[in-house]
């Protein structure tokens, strides 16, 4: 493999160069290694039959699942191995040894089952870099507790957070805390590769989902911060519970289900709204003088607010009170955001092709780097579709090594 930094590396992506061997499933963990393929990173797929019932596995052929396949492991190669297998163990073992880092995120059983926790991978390479990406992290009570993202969203306390004061607990609709992890998983593989660079060191990354959900908590940290307690975490709905401010929430706007968000926080903004919306007479009624007044009688206001809302389309709203320096937003659904313009105008929506050929369309990274912006060159791989490329070039088996390992039952 040639070395980060050689000449005749592409220099549009920062991580050229660069071998991970993906153990990876469902979300959390592909969205992290999506990270680095985006950024140029070699990025090898070792997959398994017995996965193919996942949603985004290879034999998920769901709108849905070949969805999130394509986009939660676009430019990454796929191999099919049989770790159940010594042949298939083998074989990941040559892998890892020329590769720079490993990521993994299954319960703490799995890697230990295979002989590949991270003594045995610094065996196979001095200086690799692991990523474990568990629920709850490798050591404390509850180390060998397996989860999904609505079982780490409720131990969070997000779901808790969730919904409006008079009703259960309702929780995100989607798996907020495997985006949050794989955000963080990417993170820190970067760390370790700028330790790596500097000492020549390698690493574990022991990264605890639960943990990082969990340090996104704001109003639960700032509680506890200022009363040592945290009785004051409520569900608030659409306000805040930490800050004095108003109007602030989501309010009903012309059209079926059509909704506009409106952030008020200063009295310079306060004023600014009592203009666009024509300076009724309630704005100037002393329960709404100060901010304070506003939060206690924030009922009362979003009524108010509501009979201008309900008059005029969430992206009339949004329009108006922009262009005044007021914080709005169109409450968008899916369909909306398909078609939003700003993501549109900045590429977020990108349009790669599979292995027949065939466009798909997946997310783009959030952010642009003027050197090296990086982006997927392909879509999720078809299972097992890089297989003779890695065995016969990454790894150099010959044919008959590859007919015993076939015959053993080493590849899926």
């Amino acid at each position: 493999m040639m070395p980060v930094g050689s000449q005749g590396l592409d220099a549009e992506y920062a991580l050229e160069g660069v071998r991970v061997v993906d153990f990876t499933w469902i979300h959390a963990g592909p969205s992290a290694t999506r990270v680095l393929a985006d950024q140029g990173a070699e990025v090898i797929k070792v997959e398994s039959n017995t996965a193919l019932a996942m949603v985004g596995g290879p034999g998920s052929r769901t709108s849905r699942g070949l969805g999130s396949r394509h986009n939660w492991n676009a430019g990454k190669l796929s191999v099919s191995l049989n770790m159940k297998t010594p042949h298939g163990v083998d074989i990941a073992s040559r892998l890892i040894a020329v590769s720079d880092v490993v990521a993994e995120n299954f319960s703490a059983r799995v890697m230990r089952g295979w002989g590949m926790d991270y003594q045995k991978l610094r065996s196979l390479r001095s200086d690799i870099i692991m990523l474990s990406m568990s629920g709850l992290g490798r050591t404390g009570p509850w180390k060998e507790y397996v989860s999904y993202g609505q079982t780490l969203q409720a131990w969070s306390g997000l779901t808790h957070l969730t919904g409006f004061p008079d009703m259960d607990p309702c929780g995100p609709a989607s798996a907020y805390s495997d985006a949050t992890a794989g955000i963080v998983g990417a993170q820190a593989v970067l760390l370790a590769l700028i330790h790596r660079a500097r000492t020549g060191q390698g690493q574990w990354i022991d990264l605890s989902q639960f943990e990082a959900l969990s340090s996104i908590m704001g109003p639960l940290f700032l509680d506890l911060s200022a009363s040592g307690q945290g009785h004051n975490i409520r569900r608030a709905g659409n306000r805040l519970i930490h800050q004095e401010g108003g109007p602030h929430g989501a309010y009903r706007c012309k059209g079926e289900d059509r909704w506009v968000a409106i952030t008020v926080f200063t009295d310079n903004q306060w004023q600014a709204f009592c203009r666009v919306i024509g300076n009724p007479a309630w704005v100037r009624e002393k329960r709404f003088a100060t901010l304070a007044n506003r939060e206690l009688h924030a009922d009362e206001l979003e009524g108010l607010v509501e009979t201008w809302t309900t008059g005029l389309s969430p992206e009339d709203v949004m329009q108006q009170l922009q262009a005044v320096g007021i914080p709005a937003g169109v409450v968008q659904s899916g369909e909306d955001l398909a078609s939003d313009t700003q993501l549109h105008e900045r590429g977020f929506f990108q349009r790669v092709p599979d292995a027949l050929g065939e466009d798909q369309v997946i997310e783009a990274a959030p952010y642009k780097l003027s050197l090296t912006p990086g982006h997927a060159r392909r879509a999720g791989p078809d299972f097992g579709e890089h297989q003779d490329y890695v065995m016969r070039e990454v790894l150099g088996m010959s044919d008959n090594e590859l007919a015993e390992c076939a015959i053993s039952g080493a590849f899926d």
